[in-house]
């Protein structure tokens, strides 16, 4: 179907899915490798009308899909994943050289999204209402009546860069095997990655005509899919600020947001530092910290502070950053150089602030070195805001309590964790945290993607996890028969 992506100065040109057509236009915007700064993918150049067609034939094709049997939309899910698997490499040196996902962690990510893919065919099993007793009150009377679950129509996804692949399999997936039709816009930094699962979805001999659109572009792109009538669902993630403007401007339509996160965990003095550091210089620098669960702010009790601070900055200095190509890299560059210059920038900011860098802070053949920030207080900048970086702020605490009320003074609340074998601060944490997931003795940055995923506050609104999913892109239709 498409052959191997390899190293080479090959550029691989993106298409737009029309429904089931692909089709091509006069001017395209070029995608270069964030590592090697070689052109590595194009894609065409959409415009307002291209949105508004790709609309019109997903309107016109939802009649279709909504009436396409259960059999025939999990077949279509399996087959995907079934191709997929087959193209697992092609698929992953993609995401390297869109993205310069490290080469193992894109394999990584493939892997994920066919999970993704297989578990959402699975959970549409259980897409299933309830019946009613409608004589449960005095002023009711026995009938038939039962809910049942049916799909919303179009659905519209904007996905972002940092998990290019396998976020847009969370939000198409659901929607297609719910019996929507979808219009995707994916992120501008890998359209080919976004293109190849399409036409996997679009080749199969299950698949539904005209039930995937794909189309390319920004501002004007996304404006007018977020404005237009003929979503009934529109499921984004990415930032803050582009979160506020689509309830802004979304209208009368369910919408789904996965926003930004400033995750944190506590370190408490019952905790395993060698294996609470280890796992900490993972998450907090895993995919470069990009990462909207990436561990930012660690809050460290005062009497394992200095042993916990030595552990990580020693763990940290072990990852190999370099060439994403190279199969033991841990990390490479950011996603680019306005990124690399904020990433800088935080780190200075916060040195003037009376902050210790403990290690990294230094760019190496292009990319920003793991960084850990020691003595960080609660108003420096570094702590307040989304990263979205390699770097995590080490904070003193003297207590738990005081470790909780810090991490739960901040605008955002997607994932918290915390580290210890204290089971009555277990159970006090899970109550305290705010935020839509805890995890206990781990990372907050750990997901599995048959979880339900999202958060409070500026974190967003709704769910994504294959079950969760299938909620969100469905809507619930009450029966009542009477004798």
């Amino acid at each position: 179907m498409f052959g191997i992506f390899n190293r080479s100065n090959q550029i691989n040109d993106a298409q737009i899915f029309m429904g089931s057509q692909e089709e091509s236009r006069e001017n395209f915007s070029e995608r270069r490798s964030p590592y090697t700064h070689e052109v590595v993918s194009r894609a065409p150049i959409c415009t307002a009308e291209d949105t508004i067609s790709a609309l019109k034939i997903a309107e016109v094709a939802s009649k279709v899909t909504a009436k396409t049997p259960l059999h025939q939309r999990v077949s279509w899910l399996e087959d995907v994943a079934d191709m997929l698997e087959e193209h697992r490499e092609d698929m992953a040196l993609t995401l390297v050289h869109e993205v310069a996902k490290p080469l193992a962690f894109a394999r990584v990510e493939v892997d994920r999204c066919i999970e993704t893919i297989r578990i959402t065919a699975k959970e549409l099993i259980a897409l299933h209402g309830e019946t009613i007793p409608t004589d449960i009150a005095p002023s009711g009377r026995k009938t038939i009546a039962y809910f049942t679950r049916v799909p919303v129509g179009v659905v519209a996804c904007i996905t972002p860069f940092n998990f290019p692949l396998n976020l847009v399999a969370h939000k198409i997936a659901p929607a297609l095997g719910a019996g929507n039709a979808v219009v995707l816009k994916p992120t501008p930094e890998a359209p080919l990655t976004s293109y190849k699962l399409a036409k996997l979805f679009n080749s199969s001999k299950y698949a539904i005509k005209d039930a995937l659109s794909v189309i390319y572009g920004d501002v004007e792109v996304g404006s007018t899919l977020v404005k237009s009538m003929i979503p009934r669902v529109l499921s984004f993630t990415g930032s803050v600020p582009v979160g506020n403007i689509i309830t802004q401007q979304a209208g009368i339509k369910k919408v789904s947001l996965e926003l930004g996160g400033n995750a944190a965990t506590f370190i408490d003095t019952s905790a395993d530092i060698e294996y609470a550091a280890s796992r900490c210089a993972y998450g907090a620098f895993v995919n470069s910290g990009q990462v909207c669960i990436s561990l930012q702010r660690i809050y460290v009790h005062t009497d394992v502070y200095d042993e916990f601070s030595e552990v990580l900055a020693r763990e940290t200095k072990t990852l190999k950053v370099g060439s994403p190509y190279e199969e033991d890299t841990f990390m490479g560059p950011l996603i680019d150089s306005d990124s690399l210059e904020r990433a800088e920038t935080w780190v200075a900011s916060a040195q003037e602030e009376g902050a210790t860098l403990l290690t990294g802070g230094e760019v190496v053949d292009g990319s920003f070195t793991p960084t850990v920030m020691a003595n960080v207080t609660d108003d420096m900048k570094i702590i307040c805001e989304e990263v979205f970086a390699p770097i995590v702020s080490l904070v003193r605490v003297d207590s738990y309590e005081e470790a909780i009320i810090k991490m739960n003074d901040s605008p955002y609340g997607l994932q918290f964790s915390i580290f210890t074998n204290n089971l009555k601060v277990t159970q006090q944490f899970i109550e305290d945290a705010e935020c839509g997931g805890v995890v206990i003795n781990d990372i907050p940055t750990l997901r599995f993607d048959v979880q339900p995923y999202g958060g409070s506050k500026l974190s967003g609104i709704g769910r994504e996890g294959p079950k969760w999913a299938l909620e969100e892109f469905t809507e619930i239709k009450s029966v009542l028969i009477c004798n």
